[in-house]
């Protein structure tokens, strides 16, 4: 059959490859795209186009947990409309099902697929956050999923009763913590922060004598900020996320969120 100069370009667009090899892809496949598509893919000469200096601020999280562990799989894609796609939703679903079964390692297995995906949808799709926790006797793991998949937050602590760890669950979504403890925050970062907020101070007119102090105070605000176990509950400062573990020891925390 005879192939237009329009398919042949619609083609390369898709997989980036040359324009006699698309046209003999076409040729094989008797006009039908996808076939042409696997056929490029087979001889490898197909590839998605490099889209990575494109923002995937849209996406989509899921969750999926068993009596044994708990999974979190983000992947990431430039508009909502994909990841609404049927093609997106079954590949982030079975990722987290094997990511559950298999460990974290398991998103590997995944890569031809998400090429394909990457060609049909003609975006700069990657994968985020990937986590799995497992669930011991004495280990507790509680996992919470914000709307339809825009954020998650897997949890894992020891010696917090269910419901106060399912709310501080909750609370990281709301918080967004980056990190669990002061411990936690590198000294490069913590310098970087610090000297960011010195050229603030300075540039505020603040007298020099008084920088180092007004700096520190900054420096604290920042950690209660950004570190979970300083955070106060849902905003409330008198009330800390390290009131509400006691005892108990809250061993990590992962989230992940579109757009974040």
């Amino acid at each position: 059959m005879a192939i237009t100069a329009k398919e042949v370009k619609e083609l390369r667009d898709a997989t980036g490859a040359g324009m006699m090899d698309a046209k003999k892809a076409l040729t094989e496949a008797d006009g039908d795209f996808d076939a042409a598509v696997q056929i490029l893919r087979e001889k490898g000469l197909a590839k998605a186009a490099t889209r990575t200096d494109r923002e995937n601020t849209e996406g989509l999280v899921v969750i999926v947990e068993d009596d044994n562990a708990a999974a979190m799989v983000h992947l990431k894609s430039e508009t909502d409309f994909s990841s609404k796609s049927d093609g997106f939703v079954s590949i982030i679903n079975d990722m987290a099902a094997a990511v559950l079964a298999e460990g974290e390692g398991a998103v590997a297995g995944f890569e031809a697929r998400l090429e394909d995906l990457k060609l049909t949808v003609k975006e700069n799709i990657e994968v985020g956050t990937v986590v799995r926790y497992e669930k011991t006797d004495s280990n507790g793991v509680d996992a919470y999923l914000h709307g339809p998949g825009t954020a998650g937050v897997l949890i894992e602590a020891e010696g917090i009763d269910p419901e106060t760890l399912h709310q501080i669950a909750l609370h990281i979504a709301f918080g967004k913590p980056r990190f669990l403890t002061r411990e936690d925050v590198s000294p490069e970062d913590v310098e970087k922060e610090r000297a960011a907020l010195l050229e603030i101070t300075k540039s505020e007119g603040k007298p020099e004598a008084a920088w180092d102090k007004i700096v520190e105070g900054r420096v604290n605000s920042w950690f209660s900020e950004s570190v979970l176990m300083e955070q106060g509950m849902f905003g409330d400062s008198k009330d800390k996320v390290s009131g509400q573990v006691g005892s108990g020891t809250i061993k990590r925390f992962a989230l992940a969120m579109v757009g974040g």
